[in-house]
């Protein structure tokens, strides 16, 4: 859309045709342009009708609308079926809690960005694939390849979603960003209306507790399971109709984590020496220290993505630099205590998964923190950076389905 807006910058008709028809995507990439644009009167014009405050919640259309309750009550009837099938909810939910969430997902997007045909095949083939995969695997007790499996087909289901939130553009660098400030925004629009949730379930309960009516049970299992399911639904529809509710608070948020989390992570390779911790022999510190390494990662990648503009202020680069840099530190630490256990106990599904993610998260970071310096050194610009992030996340999506699909076939379903 970048390039429309360019070619038709003079023809006012054009342009306001290209906002009515999608008014989200033309208000994000005209903002990314604006800086460049400043000065022309058309353009100045546009970003100050765009950038109008408008108090009101738009509710969208109504087909908009239909199509949220529809894919609430899908979901949550998905998330039913062990009840509706007598289906062992040990057996389900492993295997396919992604499918509850993602698919509706996907097809909302798909639905929104006018996908072609060929494209929404590729996407429901995807689905069912996973979906007859997962679910064909041997119900064994103890299986470490299942469990990777049904863990990395989420990841999987997240970059089928991705693919249908880019649309037309799939290598689209810009558009692959804005799929990880989506991610963003959908945690905390999500968690807003979980805690609202929450609230309104004590109430209720209570209300009903009071007057000798015990519904706990009753509303666990048709309010609650329907609910959880009908939030990131909600939520993603309300960030896509209404940016502007936490289009503002997201980057305050990664603004203030960011140093927060960079203090954190030093004093906690500190206490790490003091505490007498060892990763190379403790295989749950280790779990633990690959999960800290992937939120951290997260919120580097999330801080970099959530502003469509193309510059921060030097103190934000550097708390962004030294963040990457001790985040490096990390990987280095989890990737050499899974190589020693490796040597000392031989490869299993485990190692051989954690290995690689970390090899492939030591690279992204490797690049983002080169990327990062140039920028402090004014040798490059926070663009490179941001490119770096979106070119290198179809990896990420091509270790998911190498995890996913040939994992339990190399492994023998250990």
């Amino acid at each position: 859309m970048k390039e429309e807006i360019l070619t038709h910058l003079n023809d006012p008709g054009q342009l306001e045709k290209m906002y009515r028809t999608n008014k989200v995507p033309f208000k994000r990439e005209f903002s990314t342009l604006y800086p460049e644009l400043k000065g022309n009167i058309l353009a100045d014009f546009w970003h100050e009708r765009l950038a109008y405050e408008n108090d009101e919640i738009n509710w969208g259309t109504n087909r908009e609308l239909l199509f949220v309750i529809i894919a609430s009550v899908l979901a949550g009837s998905i998330a039913k079926l062990p009840s509706f099938l007598s289906i062992n909810v040990d057996f389900f939910y492993p295997r396919n809690i992604g499918f509850i969430i993602f698919p509706v997902l996907s097809a909302y997007f798909a639905w929104k960005n006018k996908l072609s045909i060929g494209k929404n095949i590729f996407i429901s083939g995807a689905i069912l694939v996973g979906l007859i995969f997962i679910n064909s695997l041997p119900d064994v007790k103890q299986s470490d390849t299942l469990i990777l499996s049904c863990v990395h087909l989420i990841l999987f289901l997240w970059s089928i979603l991705g693919f249908a939130f880019v649309g037309e553009k799939g290598n689209n660098e810009e558009k692959r960003l804005n799929y990880l400030k989506y991610n963003g925004d959908l945690v905390v629009m999500t968690t807003l209306i979980l805690i609202a949730g929450g609230i309104m379930t004590g109430v209720t309960i209570n209300l009903f507790d009071l007057i000798g009516l015990k519904i706990e049970k009753f509303y666990s299992q048709n309010i609650i399971v329907f609910g959880l399911p009908a939030a990131p639904i909600i939520g993603t529809y309300l960030t896509q109709t209404n940016p502007h509710l936490v289009g503002k608070v997201s980057p305050v948020i990664a603004k203030i984590f960011s140093p927060l989390v960079l203090v954190m992570l030093v004093i906690y390779l500190v206490a790490i020496v003091y505490s007498g911790k060892d990763p190379y022999n403790d295989r749950e510190f280790l779990l633990l220290f690959n999960g800290l390494l992937i939120g951290v990662m997260a919120i580097i990648f999330f801080s970099i993505a959530e502003t469509a503009k193309a510059t921060k202020s030097q103190a934000e680069i550097w708390v962004l630099f030294l963040l990457s840099v001790v985040t490096v530190v990390v990987n280095g630490i989890a990737l050499s205590a899974i190589l020693f256990r490796i040597s000392e106990w031989g490869i299993t599904p485990n190692r051989t998964a954690v290995l690689g993610s970390n090899a492939l998260i030591l690279i992204n970071l490797l690049l983002v923190t080169v990327q990062l310096f140039g920028v402090l050194s004014r040798k490059a610009n926070l663009t490179k950076v941001r490119k770096v992030i979106a070119s290198y996340l179809p990896i990420y999506c091509l270790w998911a389905l190498i995890v996913t699909f040939l994992f339990p076939l190399l492994f023998g379903f250990k």
